[in-house]
């Protein structure tokens, strides 16, 4: 079932989605080589104190339950990274995913930076992963339903000789973090009842992360029970915005400060 949201809602939401984009903004000033992403960490548990916010992954049920407000994901990690005192080096692409709780509502977003130069092959990478949440944005008023679109995210990824990683999802957000529908960013039939298909329409708000791997889609947890790495070893991106439909189009809620956005 969808939960379809009013403007209401979605401007409640845009206020914790704001927070987001402010936490990355501060982290991404960090980003450096010789910072540990337990630095980066603390700066973006900063922000979301700053503005009275709770984070969404501090906590998080699991074998162990996740120890900090971010996930911290460096090269062949594609996922769920545990902030610590693994410095940062030149030519590293770093992964931050963060999302918190403002007056009952979530945002959630994604983005993943090059740590000083990186080769040419690995800023393809990041091109194509972000351009991947682009394309995602742009089709989301065009298509009907989320397969049609999903069919033209993969069909993107794989022109550019890339991989989809299929273990891991988008999701809707509202008032928890993790909501109906899944939201894949390939399509495979034989994967319906695992990833039903649904309807794109208004009111929609949708948690939207492609993440990309230079060679295999397969991916293999460590022992930390949280870090996904890719099993071949290569990189992999990740880049994500909560994202509304409303009636006049896309609306990034993790996006930068517009003219309509309320002071928070």
């Amino acid at each position: 079932m969808l939960n379809l949201r009013s403007q209401r809602e979605i401007r409640h939401m845009r206020r914790a989605g704001l927070v987001v984009w402010r936490a990355h903004q501060e982290a991404a000033k960090l980003v450096q080589p010789g910072v540990t992403t337990r630095e980066l960490d603390a700066a973006i548990e900063r922000v979301l104190k700053e503005h009275g916010a709770i984070s969404l992954f501090k906590g998080f049920p699991g074998k162990v339950p996740f120890p900090a407000v971010t996930c911290i994901s460096v090269n062949e990690q594609v996922v769920h990274g545990i902030p610590g005192d693994r410095v940062l080096q030149e030519g590293d692409i770093v992964s931050l995913d963060t999302g918190c709780k403002l007056d009952g509502w979530c945002g959630d977003a994604a983005v993943t930076h090059p740590v000083g130069t990186i080769t040419p092959e690995v800023q393809r990478l990041l091109d194509v992963t972000r351009g991947t949440l682009a394309l995602a944005i742009q089709l989301l008023p065009q298509k009907k339903r989320w397969s049609e679109l999903a069919r033209e995210l993969e069909k993107y990824v794989h022109n550019a000789g890339y991989s989809v990683v299929e273990d891991f999802v988008g999701h809707g957000i509202g008032r928890e973090m993790h909501e109906d529908p899944k939201v894949p960013n390939f399509f495979n039939p034989q994967d319906l009842q695992k990833n039903p298909d649904f309807e794109i329409v208004p009111g929609l708000v949708l948690a939207i992360e492609p993440m990309v791997n230079m060679g295999s889609k397969a991916v293999k947890c460590l022992a930390d029970h949280w870090t996904q790495v890719t099993a071949d070893g290569k990189p992999s991106a990740h880049f994500e915005h909560t994202v509304a439909l409303t009636k006049h189009g896309p609306r990034l809620l993790t996006g930068p400060p517009t003219a309509e956005d309320e002071a928070i």
